[in-house]
């Protein structure tokens, strides 16, 4: 692997997680690693180019048929892939089709680019997703696989214990924090061979005082009701809260953004 390499250009292929929620901006936009990441490329090299097709809520037969087509056609120095995990995560579903996919997914974007990332996406602790636990892992073996077989890059979130911490996670138990993103494109970076500037972003957090039982129970109902019941929904009628959303940042073109 390069160290410090020189990347051009950026595009970003995926769902809510790529899409940054929520890592929410003040003006009501979000953020995420993936702008984090371009930033930080962007402040190393002059005119560099950055399009992230993410839209929340995709499955990956929906990406392969919307955004991966886009993302090979712009030839950029770097595509990242993040998709399956929308669904694996519902009621039915069938992983050989997933597994299909991703595979056609990844064949057409590695000949695209010079280099292909693709993720081992992280989960937190917690009743929710430990049900779909075993069809997650077998998306990861999956994209191992696949990267073995056409030189991508992994990024093993999955594995890293700061991202199994709550407290990295936002009230809805489904999407990073700020400092969640922060953490994953760090993890980019320096899979990507760039110098680390958070050597310890696998590190957990200090520990903290556990909320009382009262407190658990409590925020366990507002997360049921807010956003556990809502989902179910949506898995359930097959609908998606991206239903009719534009891709974020749909063409390839110069980024000034942020590089924290």
């Amino acid at each position: 692997m390069q160290t410090n390499p020189t990347y051009t250009s950026l595009v970003a292929v995926g769902d809510s997680f790529t899409e940054g929620m929520s890592d929410l901006l003040p003006d009501g936009s979000y953020r995420g690693w993936a702008d984090v990441l371009a930033g930080r490329m962007a402040a190393r090299t002059p005119e560099f180019r950055y399009a992230n097709l993410a839209v929340r809520g995709k499955l990956i037969g929906q990406m392969v048929d919307e955004q991966v087509d886009l993302a090979a056609a712009m030839r950029p120095d770097v595509i990242t892939l993040v998709g399956g995990l929308n669904d694996a995560l519902r009621p039915k579903c069938d992983m050989g089709r997933v597994r299909g996919l991703l595979t056609e997914a990844v064949e057409r974007l590695a000949p695209s680019c010079d280099r292909l990332v693709l993720m081992r996406s992280p989960g937190r602790e917690g009743p929710v997703l430990e049900r779909f636990r075993s069809r997650m892992e077998e998306l990861f073996a999956c994209i191992d696989d696949l990267a073995a077989r056409h030189g991508a890059l992994v990024v093993d979130l999955y594995g890293a214990p700061s991202l199994a911490d709550p407290r990295l996670w936002d009230v809805d138990r489904l999407h990073l924090t700020a400092e969640g993103h922060r953490r994953v494109a760090e993890a980019v970076w320096q899979t990507l061979g760039y110098a680390a500037e958070d050597a310890h972003w696998r590190t957990p957090l200090p520990p903290t005082a556990r909320p009382n039982w009262l407190a658990r129970r409590a925020a366990d109902v507002r997360f049921t009701q807010r956003h556990l019941l809502p989902w179910i929904g949506r898995r359930l009628t097959g609908r998606s809260s991206g239903d009719g959303l534009p891709a974020k940042r749909p063409e390839l073109l110069p980024y000034e953004g942020p590089a924290a």
